[in-house]
């Protein structure tokens, strides 16, 4: 079928669709497809790494180190690198961020590419052993898909939204078959708020995602987790005490990311010296800790089942440490320092794959770390490691991310580990609690906070971070020049509809603007006419403002000088048009409105 053909069949559907179906319940279908396809998309992944994998690293022996580990990386994210420069040709980078963006900056719209670019780069990067995860690509991929079919029916911005966190979280619920976690994240760190309207889309796709994954993939879950050791009372120090640690190692990862990304992106014009930076970086890194090849989801599993010494040294296999048990906790600790490092330098050198599988990765070394050398010391009474670990996995989680409660539900989702519910809670909590005191947003949303792009929870803040500057602005004002007669200045005021004149130098520059109410005792006296120009009438305005201002700026910049007009200028100084407060209120009301309706 054509395109022209392709879209006269949508179009039919649509028309259809706007006679027999309602638009709450149309939504609720696209929900379910949404769901659907990103569980397609999570089971295609995951496929494609491990027949890499499988392919690379099947025949390598266990009981020594291996060369290629040195080569597979670098090899990979070369090949990552020439996909996105030449097939690509657009950042897929920091998926989770880029949906933040495009939900607050871009009216929830997303390429059309993105349904399928950051599964191809993604599986290239970690089946070559990239330290990087799978789920912020396949989350960013199930927002696209969303996107996409709203865009495909024309459906408006909030919707697209919407439709976005279907996407999102029907991602999370596939990878994990965990479909409370997916809500929570779409919830926690999309900022979707909870309406009714918004809760049973998001409902339907994280459902839809969790039994088509099950049917894709059987019942067995990502990681395998059996209670052992039920939780006491007499524990509870060491849970606050590793939701503390937790939440100081959340900090080290966010601090250390933010800056190993600051040092690649120096070399943004020079793309060969940043893989091979990156590349040997990873590649050394990989080869002292074998751990670190890949997402780390097997090793996570043999910290979650090990029962003693003889099951936890499987660990150092395949590298310079293995056999040696007594290099076990030295080993783990150097493998929690260095994957923030590994992770940095795989995106760094142009490799594609999220911070969320580290984050587990870290939690579940950290939390191993901390009961080992809490029993080692004999600081309390005696936890269990395998425990412990699972823990830590949700405490970094909710430090990176932010995200408490899907730090909790994912983890208790993922293992089957309700029977430590509340463990959990204390750790997650007592994480978000230490890492807030340094960092106020995520490791998702630091980079558009700075910017003032980041869309929240607070009704007021986040109307004004999606209310685009451009979209207020009236172009239509008719200016005159500095030597522009009185009589001519009477002849303009009688066409234009602002109550403001611009006075314009000949590159378009503001000089000063004529306010209509405050000449009126010249406008209508015909002997002066001749006697006064634009440049004896005009004053400065009371503010300028910029066209990339944010516009919690912008309000404030009304408050502060009760202006009713004021103009905006280009990055040249060259005037784009007048900002009206009526109209800028107008649009905040209505877009007020809008979000408050369930």
């Amino acid at each position: 079928m054509s395109a022209r053909g392709v879209i006269s069949f949508i179009s039919r559907i649509d028309t259809w669709r706007a006679t027999h179906v309602s638009e709450r319940m149309f939504v609720l279908m696209l929900a379910f497809f949404v769901g659907l396809l990103s569980a397609v998309a999570a089971y295609v992944l995951h496929w494609l790494i491990n027949q890499i994998v499988a392919l690379l690293t099947g025949s390598f022996d266990a009981t020594s180190f291996n060369l290629l580990y040195l080569v597979y990386p670098v090899v990979g994210i070369f090949i990552t690198m020439l996909f996105v420069r030449y097939v690509v040709k657009d950042n897929i980078s920091h998926g989770i961020t880029r949906i933040l963006y495009a939900i607050s900056q871009n009216r929830s719209r997303l390429k059309a590419h993105n349904t399928w670019t950051s599964v191809v780069a993604s599986a290239i990067t970690i089946g070559f052993g990239g330290s990087v995860g799978a789920e912020a690509p396949i989350v960013l991929t199930g927002s696209a898909i969303g996107s996409n079919l709203g865009k495909m029916f024309r459906l408006d911005s909030r919707t697209l939204m919407l439709l976005m966190g279907c996407g999102a979280a029907g991602a999370i619920a596939g990878i994990f078959k965990a479909p409370i976690a997916g809500l929570v994240f779409t919830l926690e760190v999309l900022m979707i708020d909870l309406t009714m309207a918004s809760l049973m889309p998001i409902l339907v796709s994280c459902v839809t995602a969790t039994c088509f994954t099950y049917i894709f993939s059987g019942d067995a879950a990502l990681f395998t987790f059996h209670l052992d050791d039920s939780w006491t009372v007499e524990r509870i120090p060491a849970c606050v005490g590793l939701g503390i640690f937790c939440g100081l190692v959340s900090l080290y990862f966010i601090r250390t990311m933010g800056f190993c990304e600051g040092l690649f992106a120096r070399l943004k014009q020079h793309p060969y010296a940043k893989l091979l930076a990156g590349g040997l970086l990873l590649s050394l890194l990989i080869f002292l800790f074998p751990s670190l090849f890949g997402e780390g989801y097997s090793s996570i599993n043999l910290l979650l089942n090990g029962r003693g010494q003889e099951d936890w040294t499987q660990i150092l296999n395949n590298s310079l440490f293995a056999g040696q048990e007594k290099f076990l906790v030295l080993y783990i600790f150097l493998v929690l320092l260095t994957k923030v490092f590994a992770t940095s330098a795989t995106n760094g050198a142009g490799g594609c794959g999220g911070t969320f599988a580290p984050s587990l990765f870290v939690g579940c070394f950290s939390g191993f770390l901390f009961s080992r050398l809490w029993n080692i010391y004999e600081i309390g009474v005696h936890v269990p490691e395998k425990n412990f670990a699972l823990m830590g996995m949700a405490g970094v989680m909710s430090g990176v991310m932010h995200a408490p409660l899907t730090g909790i539900f994912l983890i208790a989702e993922l293992t089957g580990g309700y029977s430590l519910f509340l463990p959990l809670m204390i750790v997650s909590v007592c994480s978000y609690l230490t890492i807030i005191i340094f960092e106020p947003h995520s490791i998702y949303g630091a980079r558009l906070a700075k910017e003032g792009k980041l869309i929240t929870h607070h009704t007021d803040h986040a109307v004004l971070t999606l209310m685009q500057l451009d979209s207020v602005i009236d172009r239509d004002y008719l200016s005159v020049t500095p030597d522009t007669e009185l009589s001519q200045i009477v002849h303009r005021i009688s066409r234009s509809k602002g109550s403001v004149i611009p006075v314009l130098d000949a590159a378009g520059n503001l000089l000063g603007e004529i306010d209509i109410q405050k000449i009126r005792h010249v406008v209508f006296r015909t002997e002066l006419y001749h006697h006064f120009t634009a440049q004896q009438l005009m004053q400065q305005p009371l503010a300028k403002l910029s066209d990339n201002l944010p516009m919690t700026v912008v309000m404030k910049t009304f408050d502060d000088t009760h202006a009713d007009h004021l103009p905006v200028l280009d990055a040249d100084g060259h005037l784009k048009g007048y900002l009206s407060r009526q109209h800028v209120f107008t649009q905040y009301r209505r877009m007020v409105a809008d979000m408050s309706e369930d």
